[in-house]
């Protein structure tokens, strides 16, 4: 249940996320890199501070709602891979390192977050693992990279 539970909360920071970060990045006219400060950060800590939060003290649960092995070490190091791109994006945050910053910490966590989609789909095809959990990751993936990219590109064109 608290696997379900997360799993909700993480999409409803994304949509929080892009609910407020289109707002700010549309008031008076378009600013792409005001609509990112606020949507990097959030989008980030939902998905993989909560994920890493998730693998650290949920391990097992998580595992078995993805259909994968219980109790793998590489479970946890993946946990602690992703609270750290939660605790960059936060820092970066706070200190207002700027947009070039906050897109690296996206990229970065992009990376990862396309190459698990990756993974996600090849285990549901080649072991027929159907599990929700296991299923959503690609398509929510193209969501957040469809929804990220005219901001993204719109800071791009900025520099």
């Amino acid at each position: 249940m608290i696997i379900k539970i997360l799993e909700i909360v993480r999409i409803v920071a994304v949509g929080a996320a892009f609910y407020f970060g289109y707002s700010v990045g549309y008031q008076n006219g378009y600013h792409p890199e005001a609509q990112l400060h606020i949507m990097i950060p959030i989008i980030i800590v939902a998905i993989a501070g909560f994920s890493g939060i998730e693998g650290l003290l949920f391990g097992d649960q998580a595992a078995k709602a993805k259909g994968f092995e219980v109790g793998s070490n590489y479970q946890k190091q993946s946990a602690i891979a992703l609270l750290s791109y939660a605790v960059v994006a936060l820092i970066v945050f706070y200190f207002d390192w700027g947009i070039q910053s906050e897109l690296t910490i996206l990229f970065t966590f992009m990376f990862f977050f396309t190459f698990s989609a990756t993974n996600h789909a090849y285990d549901a095809i080649s072991r027929k693992n159907y599990k929700w959990a296991n299923i959503n990751r690609p398509f929510l993936t193209l969501i957040l990279i469809g929804g990220l990219f005219l901001p993204v590109l719109g800071a791009l064109n900025n520099f």
